[in-house]
This record gives C-alpha cells, sequence and structure tokens, in this order.
C-alpha cells in the first residue's frame, strides 16, 4: 500500500513525504453501553489508513484519495469546506485545530486504506485520527495530546459530517496499542490497558454483509428505555446518574414503575457493564474461554433484551456454539453487519469454511471473513 501511495504522490507532487497511519477498531465487549457512562473494550486492528503528507506552503490542501480515484483542493477557512463526503473528514479535522487555538498550513496529500467500508471497524475514526495525528506532528511540534486528538476527530464527525458518535472510536484510534485493549470509562474516560495476545486463538470477524433499515429510529428508542429507566432509579437512588451506575437489585425495584420492554433494554445494559469487568479479571489470568463465554452472553443479551440483533447475526452465533467456537457474538450497534469470533486455531478453517457454506445455502449471499490482530494505533511511521 505505501509504495503504491509513493507513486501517485510523486506523480502529483513531485517530491516525497512523510507516512502516518492509523487503525480501525474492534470492540471485544462494551455494546450500548457508551451512552450508559458504561465502559467499552476496544483495541486498535492491524487495518487502516495510511497517507503520505508534506506542507506546500499554498494556504490550501491538496488531497487524492487512491481507494475513490478522486483530487481535491480546499482553503482552510470556514467556507472552503469540499463537497465530497471522504475530503470533509480531513477538512474538519483541519478546522477542528485551528478552532482550539492549533496551526494548520496547507499540505499534500495522498492515501489509502484496508479497513473494510461498511463492516462496522470505523474507517472514518482512522482516517480523522490518521490527520489529527499528521497535523499535530508537523504543524504543532506534538502540543495536542492524544485526547484532544481523539476529541478533535470526535468533533469532525458531529460537525461536518452529521454522525452525533460517542468517543470510542476515535479513542480507540488514537490510543491503540499493539497486544493491549482498552478499558475506557465512557462517563470518566479513565482508562487502562489489558493485555491481549491469545495465543493459540484467532480474532475473526464474519460480516453478514446486511444492513437492515430503522437502525436510527431503534436506536434512538433504545436510548430513551435506558434514561427512562435511570430516572426510576434515580428516585430511590439519587447518586444514579446513568444507567450504569445502577445495581441490578436497585432495578428489580422499580420493575413494576417502568415498561416491561424498557426493563429488559436496563438489564441488558447493567449485565454489559459487569461482562466488562469480568473479561478484563479474566484476561489478567490469561483465561480466554471465560473471556469467550461472556461473549456469547452478550449475543444472548443483545438479541433477546436488547433487541438488535436480527436472523442472520443470531444464525452466525448459532453456528459457532455448535461448531465449539470459544466465543462469538453481534459486533457494533446491530441489525447487521457482524459477528466477532474468539476461535481456536485448529478450528480455525472447519469454521469459516462451515460458515461461509452454510450462511450462503441459507441467505443466498456469501458473508465477508476479515482475520483482525491487535495492533497500534496513530502513529508516524
Amino acid at each position: 500500500m505505501k509504495t503504491k501511495i509513493a507513486k501517485k504522490f510523486q506523480e502529483l507532487f513531485g517530491c516525497e513525504g512523510d507516512f502516518f497511519a492509523s487503525a480501525g477498531r474492534i470492540n471485544l465487549i462494551g455494546e450500548h453501553t457508551d451512552y450508559n457512562g458504561g465502559y467499552v473494550f476496544p483495541g486498535a486492528i492491524d487495518k487502516g489508513i495510511i497517507a503520505e503528507i508534506k506542507p506546500n506552503g499554498l494556504g490550501k490542501v491538496r488531497a487524492f484519495s487512491l481507494d475513490i480515484n478522486e483530487y481535491v483542493e480546499f482553503g482552510l477557512e470556514e467556507a472552503d469546506a469540499p463537497s465530497q463526503s471522504w475530503a470533509r473528514y480531513i477538512f474538519g479535522v483541519c478546522r477542528e485545530t485551528i478552532k482550539r487555538g492549533f496551526k494548520v498550513e496547507g499540505f499534500d496529500t495522498a492515501f489509502a486504506g484496508d479497513v473494510p467500508l461498511g463492516a462496522g471497524l470505523s474507517s472514518s475514526a482512522a482516517l480523522e485520527s490518521t490527520f489529527a495525528y499528521a497535523v499535530n506532528y508537523l504543524f504543532n511540534g506534538e502540543k495536542i495530546d492524544r485526547f484532544e486528538l481523539a476529541k478533535i476527530g470526535q468533533s469532525t464527525e458531529h460537525n461536518y459530517c452529521g454522525v452525533k458518535c460517542g468517543i470510542m472510536d476515535q479513542f480507540a484510534s488514537c490510543f491503540g496499542k499493539k497486544g493491549a485493549l482498552i478499558r475506557l470509562n465512557c462517563k470518566t474516560l479513565e482508562y487502562k490497558y489489558f493485555p491481549f495476545e491469545p495465543k493459540g486463538y484467532k480474532l475473526v470477524l464474519i460480516d453478514s454483509c446486511v444492513k437492515h433499515e430503522l437502525a436510527s429510529s431503534a436506536y434512538n428508542k433504545r436510548r430513551a428505555s435506558c434514561e427512562n429507566a435511570a430516572a426510576a432509579i434515580r428516585k430511590n437512588h439519587p447518586e444514579v446518574e446513568f444507567l450504569s451506575d445502577a445495581k441490578r437489585v436497585w432495578l428489580d425495584e422499580v420493575r413494576s414503575e417502568i415498561p416491561e420492554e424498557d426493563f429488559l433494554r436496563a438489564e441488558y445494559v447493567i449485565g454489559e457493564v459487569q461482562r466488562v469487568l469480568d473479561v478484563c479479571d479474566a484476561l489478567e489470568r490469561g483465561d480466554y474461554e471465560t473471556v469467550g463465554e461472556m461473549m456469547y452472553q452478550t449475543h444472548f443479551g443483545l438479541s433477546k433484551l436488547y433487541e438488535v440483533s436480527c436472523e442472520e447475526l443470531d444464525f452466525l452465533n448459532k453456528l459457532a456454539r455448535k461448531m465449539d467456537v470459544t466465543g462469538s457474538r453481534v459486533m457494533g450497534g446491530g441489525f447487521g453487519g457482524c459477528t466477532i469470533n474468539l476461535v481456536k486455531d485448529e478450528l480455525y478453517d472447519a469454521f469459516v469454511k462451515t460458515a461461509t457454506e452454510q450462511f450462503s445455502a441459507k441467505f443466498g449471499h456469501a458473508p465477508k471473513v476479515y482475520d483482525v490482530v491487535i495492533s497500534d494505533g496513530a502513529r508516524k511511521l
């Protein structure tokens, strides 16, 4: 990929620049906990974005995306926003950096990525953190800390791309470390690294290649259910700011006061917050069997209590259980996308083959398969 980028950069700009990279991410466990003030447990992966960048002294950005095969030029004032959606990510990072009182000057860039689009691996966060890191390195002597770089990426999504995302994706891309997952407390933003080097196991994503409608309205409804349950618990326990602060017995106290649907949603979230902690403990012991069992419990909760799974994902999860795969669950918001699977090396080939064949026979199209390894986040190459 680097050679291809260098060739294009030379062809367009007639010189050489510095290379920067960042990563997509997986989330091992901790789903729909972020907006409930709970924990998430992401890691950067070995798929991401690589960009060659060089200041050009022209007061504008000249950018080429190899994946889309498109060239764009734009200035650095608010009125200069480009219309192309991919270029708005770069423009947004520049603007958010400037708004924070830091320096951004014109630069040339060519970039490419290998994060599969639409698979829930946060290709947009990889793009944002590549450029946030580069702009910090080239123009600000690395004065901006990684937390602020993550927030620059998040604000780019909010203000320039129309996506009101949480902080997890950008955080994982900026803080990712080879061989480690990061437990992030979404309420306090405290974080801690945990070892993740599963010898004898592989992490594999099976992408259903489906995206069912309703995702955004269903997401808002579930969020409202959680807030409703938290408000009911707060009457008895004023210290409960978010649902993640509540104990399971406190939820039982208000069961008769809230709709059954709200109760089930809250039951899932409170359980999931605990499962993240249980997985962290298991990893410190090197106990991957417990990690896998927690993943299955999360899938059950997302499917039956939170109701954000779908037939295709449930099919893949049941097949994994039947084949003795150590852990499997839907990853991401739900209603489609991938299952993330922790698979013993000796089962890997048979699992991938069977999943591909049986899924294709049942649903009429093949799933995509992505192996992932936990790797470093934003960096200069």
